[in-house]
């Protein structure tokens, strides 16, 4: 007789970590390996300096990642389809490596990645990545030069990377009541 399955119910369903390993290509082992880095390289010091040290590294990459997905906006004709396109090939990546860094800042502050409480904060992170996506929309909406959407963009994506890791340190530090609060850009 095979032994029953014990079901933890306070562990991520299976849907839900596949969903987030097919869709978004979250990948957990990834993550355990980057903490394990940097906590190897910068034992002496705190977690919030090693946090802070992960959000220095996702900024830039996450401005990259708001131009590029900006650059359709500059090809007159066929922008409308390449915009369409770079929105969704572009929105997931720069999302995924906000997921990736609140989940390294979680595993940081030792909490358990593979809980069910981090699903919430995941969505959380997936819809404030969403919003830097109309960057474009809007910089076309408000009639302004499409060379404008290139640092808007850029600088919308590196806030909300900013913006996720600062509340991230602050929620997982266990000063939740903060954690709301506005984050200086």
């Amino acid at each position: 007789m095979a032994d029953p399955i014990v079901i933890q119910p306070d562990q991520q369903s299976i849907l839900m970590d596949h969903f987030f390993y097919f869709f978004l290509r979250l990948r957990k082992g990834q993550i355990r390996k980057d903490v394990e880095a940097i906590n190897a390289r910068y034992p002496q010091e705190s977690v919030e300096q090693r946090a802070r040290r992960l959000i220095v590294a996702q900024t830039p990459l996450s401005f990259l990642g708001g131009v590029l997905m900006s650059l359709p906006v500059l090809v007159p004709g066929l922008g409308q389809a390449l915009k369409i396109l770079g929105v969704a090939g572009g929105a997931s990546v720069v999302t995924r490596m906000h997921l990736y860094l609140i989940m390294e800042i979680a595993l940081l502050f030792g909490k358990d990645i593979d809980d069910q409480a981090r699903v919430p904060e995941m969505v959380a992170v997936v819809l404030a990545s969403g919003l830097g996506a109309g960057t474009p929309f809007f910089v076309q909406a408000l009639g302004m030069n499409p060379l404008w959407a290139l640092p808007v963009g850029g600088l919308t994506y590196a806030s909300v990377a900013k913006l996720i890791g600062e509340s991230a340190i602050r929620y997982y530090s266990g000063d939740r009541a903060d954690a709301m609060a506005p984050v200086t850009v």
